[in-house]
């Protein structure tokens, strides 16, 4: 999934969780479990690298957060509820930014486990690099366009 998937799904569940261990737990466990459907990859070519994909990844941190940052403007929670949805958002989003760390710090046996587990829970990684299961198309975003729609329509009507 992308990240603004993730931060809008954890941002949800801030929003309808009061108990700030339980959000937590959620949001992790919903990030594992929405990584397991398919969905296209940031590196989607031979020659994607880090240093010429950081730009999708900030763009689309920034959507996720600039869409927490416009419903906490518009719809003014309570001061609780906010830092509950950003508690949400931070930690569905915990695992790619330890998954990023482990990349720059692969010598850190804990974010190697983190790492391995990360990569089970992507069941689509399992297919070639470079197969069509993995490639960024209409049809491997689906997911995360039917879930952020529907993390958006809660997040801002109900």
């Amino acid at each position: 999934m992308i990240l603004a998937t993730h931060a809008l799904t954890g941002a949800v569940i801030g929003k309808n969780i009061t108990n700030v261990p339980l959000i937590i737990l959620t949001s992790l466990s919903i990030h594992f479990l929405m990584d397991s459907f398919r969905h296209g990859e940031y590196f989607d070519s031979r020659v994607a690298k880090i240093k010429n994909t950081w730009w999708k990844v900030a763009l689309d941190l920034l959507i996720g957060l600039s869409l927490i940052i416009l419903l906490v403007y518009f719809k003014t929670p309570s001061p609780i509820e906010t830092e509950r949805m950003f508690i949400g958002a931070f930690f569905s989003l915990l695992p790619d930014s330890l998954t990023l760390m482990y990349w720059a710090f692969r010598e850190n046996i804990l974010l190697a486990k983190i790492k391995s587990f990360h990569s089970w829970a992507h069941h689509y990684s399992r297919f070639p690099k470079y197969s069509p299961e993995r490639q960024w198309n209409l049809r491997n975003a689906s997911n995360d366009i039917f879930i952020s729609a529907f993390a958006i329509l809660i997040l801002f009507f109900l």
